[in-house]
Protein backbone atom coordinates (compact mmCIF):
# COMPACT_ATOMS: atom_id res chain seq x y z
CA UNK A 1 0.00 0.00 0.00
CA UNK A 2 1.63 3.69 -1.26
CA UNK A 3 2.91 5.80 1.68
CA UNK A 4 0.94 9.43 2.31
CA UNK A 5 2.85 12.55 1.91
CA UNK A 6 3.92 11.76 6.16
CA UNK A 7 5.06 8.68 5.27
CA UNK A 8 2.90 6.96 6.86
CA UNK A 9 0.40 3.34 5.79
CA UNK A 10 -3.41 3.48 5.34
CA UNK A 11 -5.09 0.36 5.99
CA UNK A 12 -8.60 0.14 4.50
CA UNK A 13 -10.34 -0.35 6.94
CA UNK A 14 -9.54 3.17 8.16
CA UNK A 15 -11.48 4.71 4.97
CA UNK A 16 -14.99 6.14 5.37
CA UNK A 17 -17.76 3.82 4.90
CA UNK A 18 -21.27 3.85 3.13
CA UNK A 19 -24.23 1.80 2.55
CA UNK A 20 -25.55 1.86 -1.11
CA UNK A 21 -29.37 2.93 -1.15
CA UNK A 22 -30.16 0.12 -4.54
CA UNK A 23 -28.83 -2.99 -3.00
CA UNK A 24 -28.11 -2.01 0.63
CA UNK A 25 -24.49 -3.62 0.47
CA UNK A 26 -21.06 -1.51 2.28
CA UNK A 27 -19.11 0.24 -0.16
CA UNK A 28 -16.03 2.50 0.85
CA UNK A 29 -14.54 5.11 -0.10
CA UNK A 30 -12.48 6.18 -3.57
CA UNK A 31 -10.06 8.40 -4.51
CA UNK A 32 -12.26 9.34 -7.71
CA UNK A 33 -15.13 10.64 -5.03
CA UNK A 34 -12.63 12.60 -2.88
CA UNK A 35 -14.31 15.70 -4.09
CA UNK A 36 -18.54 14.47 -3.83
CA UNK A 37 -18.51 11.77 -1.57
CA UNK A 38 -20.86 13.60 0.63
CA UNK A 39 -23.04 13.55 -2.47
CA UNK A 40 -22.31 9.45 -3.69
CA UNK A 41 -25.17 7.53 -3.12
CA UNK A 42 -25.09 4.05 -5.22
CA UNK A 43 -21.73 1.68 -5.14
CA UNK A 44 -21.61 1.44 -8.78
CA UNK A 45 -23.23 2.80 -11.87
CA UNK A 46 -25.44 -0.92 -12.12
CA UNK A 47 -26.90 0.55 -9.38
CA UNK A 48 -26.96 3.52 -10.63
CA UNK A 49 -28.99 3.21 -13.22
CA UNK A 50 -31.76 0.41 -11.66
CA UNK A 51 -32.43 2.85 -8.81
CA UNK A 52 -36.45 2.72 -8.26
CA UNK A 53 -37.87 4.71 -10.72
CA UNK A 54 -41.25 5.78 -10.89
CA UNK A 55 -43.90 4.02 -12.43
CA UNK A 56 -44.38 4.13 -16.69
CA UNK A 57 -48.06 5.40 -17.55
CA UNK A 58 -49.50 4.80 -20.91
CA UNK A 59 -51.17 7.06 -23.35
CA UNK A 60 -54.36 6.61 -21.18
CA UNK A 61 -52.83 7.62 -17.64
CA UNK A 62 -52.88 4.05 -16.88
CA UNK A 63 -50.19 2.15 -15.05
CA UNK A 64 -48.64 -0.50 -16.54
Amino acid sequence: MPKNANGHRHSKSDLPQKTCVTCARPFNWRRKWKDCWDEVQYCSDRCRRQRKQPAKTDMQGQVS
